[in-house]
C-alpha cells in the first residue's frame, strides 16, 4: 500500500474523469477522508504537490484502513481530468475500476499491486 513516485501514466487521467462521468469519483481531501471511513474508497490519488497538511490528515488513514495510495499529477491536472478546480486528493469507489487503475500503475512500476 505503499505510494510509488514515477512517471504516472496518462491513461490513468482518462480513467479518472471516466470514474467522474459513472459516478464512482469522491474529490477534495475531506470528502476522501470521509469515504475512507465509510469504507467506500478503493483508491485514492494524491496530488504531488498537495499541501504537506492534506497529506498528514490522509496518508496515515489510508495507511490504518489499507487502502492503495498513489502519489502524483499536480493538483491542476488532477482537477482537469475530473473536471472540478484543482484538487488535493480523489477517491475511486468502483472496485473494478480501482483495479484498472492499480494495473496501470503497475504496468509502468509506479505502484506495488
Amino acid at each position: 500500500m505503499i505510494a510509488r513516485h514515477g512517471p504516472p501514466p496518462r491513461a490513468l487521467l482518462d480513467l479518472l474523469g471516466l470514474s467522474t462521468r459513472a459516478g464512482a469519483l469522491v474529490s477534495g481531501t475531506n470528502a476522501v477522508r470521509a469515504a475512507v471511513r465509510e469504507g467506500t474508497v478503493r483508491q485514492v490519488i494524491l496530488a504531488a504537490d498537495a499541501a504537506e497538511g492534506q497529506r498528514g490528515k490522509l496518508i496515515p488513514l489510508l495507511d490504518a484502513r489499507r487502502i492503495p495510495y498513489y502519489i502524483g499529477f499536480s493538483r491542476e491536472e488532477l482537477g482537469a481530468a475530473t473536471g472540478r478546480a484543482p484538487v488535493s486528493a480523489v477517491g475511486l469507489t468502483n472496485a473494478q475500476l480501482a483495479a484498472r487503475a492499480r494495473s496501470l500503475l503497475a504496468a509502468t512500476g509506479t505502484e506495488r499491486a
